[in-house]
């Protein structure tokens, strides 16, 4: 049986070569064979030389995942569980069981599974799949998942509005084992939470946070703090734990709030310093503004305000006005530590965006530190998309 092969365009194979992921639908000039989704294409360059392995995507605009450049390999069943084992034992290398019991154990392309996410939480693993390569494979990933880390119970969190640019409709489900309870408790850096693996945000937590909660008690102690978009606390529990002063929290989700009320209660913490508001930030920031109250430490970690290129423009405003908002709230001396998970906001215009708003504020504020996503989330040099989360800590002076 002949494979199936996509060939490029004149001059369209610069990307391939420094080893990029992703091939576009505007690069492909011919496609032999009729692959269905998921399948392993030959890729080959305009004079019909071999590229690269990849897998197949008819219905999204990036046509062709890729595998491995090394015409040599197969893509079978073997090489997917020996990816998977380089993941895994990776994180292994990065944690301990002191540090903590939930992680990322595989980053899609940044660990060569494109679209494949691994999470654990405890004693239950989280698959989310975005992609046909991903979905094409699904079963071996399960199995050798389950083999290499030992942990039996895992669901499923295919839930993300990326899955529907790849023609597949979401899912949320049982795949092996137990099916988890509505609370997982997992801990990290000394803390105690619940999750909720089932429904929650993103696989049920921000694990790409954990050192950057960790890193806030540095600034906490003895502080007014308000955290903005708390979800259920992480950098809340992590002020108190540092003896910060009162600690103000604010999500627009009900649910969200009321776990992390529950995870103070778990951690043996006066919650007495701890007040909740359930309601629009923006709009709780110019309630703030308006009747003089001032913090030491805010925290905004918004959601991301640009899911796509275009709607950056949109988005930028709004980093702005709500950076903008919360210069005007700092005390004089007062630490702003301000993220965004926007992959279309480079760390370079996000700094110019929270500049832009310190002027506007009229602040002068410098940078103490510049923060990005956990270790558990590497970013490949080949492959800079990977880094999407970036935060600055700045001081106003």
């Amino acid at each position: 049986m002949t494979q199936p092969t996509i060939i490029l365009k004149k001059d369209r194979e610069k990307s391939v070569l420094k080893h990029h992921p992703w091939i576009f639908t505007g690069a492909i000039q011919e496609i032999e064979g009729s692959p269905s989704a998921g399948v392993t294409i030959r890729i080959l360059n305009s004079k019909k030389e071999f590229l690269a392995w990849g897998a197949f995507s008819p219905k999204s605009q990036i046509l062709a995942r890729i595998w491995s450049w090394n015409e040599e390999e197969k893509i079978d069943s073997e090489f997917i569980h020996s990816r998977i084992r380089a993941a895994i034992d990776l994180r292994n290398t990065l944690f301990n069981s002191k540090t903590t019991d939930a992680a990322r154990l595989i980053f899609s392309e940044s660990d060569g599974i494109p679209g494949f996410i691994l999470d654990q939480y405890n004693d239950f693993l989280i698959v989310q799949i975005s992609s046909s390569a991903a979905e094409y494979w699904k079963d071996d990933l399960v199995k050798s998942c389950a083999e290499i880390t030992g942990i039996s119970n895992i669901f499923e969190r295919s839930d993300s509005d990326i899955r529907k640019l790849e023609g597949y409709s979401q899912i949320n489900g049982r795949l092996l084992g137990e099916t988890p309870p509505d609370k997982v408790q997992i801990y990290e850096n000394g803390i105690k939470y619940f999750v909720d693996i089932k429904t929650g945000q993103k696989t049920g937590f921000f694990l790409d946070q954990r050192t950057n909660r960790f890193k806030i008690r540095d600034y906490s102690s003895g502080k007014k703090v308000l955290n903005c978009f708390s979800y259920t606390g992480g950098f809340t529990l992590n002020a108190l734990i540092a003896q910060s002063g009162e600690v103000v929290s604010i999500d627009s989700s009900e649910q969200a709030i009321t776990l992390g009320k529950k995870n103070i209660v778990l951690n043996d913490i006066d919650n007495k310093r701890a007040s909740w508001i359930q309601g629009d930030v923006f709009k709780e920031l110019r309630v703030f503004r308006d009747r003089g109250e001032k913090f030491d430490l805010i925290i905004l970690d918004p959601p991301k305000f640009a899911p796509t290129i275009h709607s950056l423009e949109k988005a930028n405003r709004a980093y702005k006005d709500i950076n903008l908002l919360a210069f005007k709230l700092l005390n004089p001396g007062g630490i702003l530590t301000t993220f965004s998970c926007s992959g279309g906001v480079t760390p370079d215009l996000f700094q110019k965006i929270v500049f832009g708003a310190s002027l506007d504020a009229g602040v002068e504020a410098v940078i103490l530190e510049k923060l990005h996503q956990d270790r558990d989330h590497p970013i490949p040099l080949n492959f800079p998309e990977a880094e999407y989360l970036k935060g600055l800590i700045c001081r106003i002076t």
